[in-house]
């Protein structure tokens, strides 16, 4: 399966947080599905951070670097995304939910989230117990 990591997601999963569902990472941690973490996940953290919004054990670059050591495929933003995104019906005002939305539609990737919106669109979504 391909799988397109939501940022919360991607934040429980390296601190191993019983926030996420066992299902949910169960289906990350399995070698057998590809997983991509956005960059503009990356982009969300790190405004969320400095804004105070986001507490963080470890320094923003540490953090980055177990994003990266834990095997997600880094997902850059393409015209393509951009484009889809300037076309979505707007169920969802965050605009950085709106291109992991985007990105999903594009590169047929099934999302991990446990935000609602994210089935007003035309993408599949899990978030298992």
């Amino acid at each position: 399966m391909k799988l397109l990591v939501d940022t919360h997601a991607v934040i429980w999963f390296i601190n191993n947080s019983n926030q996420l569902p066992k299902g949910a990472k169960q289906i990350i941690a399995n070698a057998g599905n590809w997983c991509y973490v956005s960059i503009a996940t990356f982009w969300e953290i790190a405004i969320k951070t400095s804004l105070g919004r986001l507490d963080l054990k470890a320094d923003l670059s540490k953090i980055f670097q177990i994003i990266d050591d834990s095997g997600f495929e880094i997902l850059p933003i393409t015209i393509p995304h951009i484009l889809t995104n300037s076309n979505l019906p707007f169920h969802h005002q965050d605009p950085f939910d709106r291109i992991i939305i985007s990105q999903a539609i594009v590169e047929d990737l099934t999302v991990i989230s446990k935000d609602n919106q994210f089935a007003k669109y035309d993408i599949k979504v899990v978030w298992s117990s």
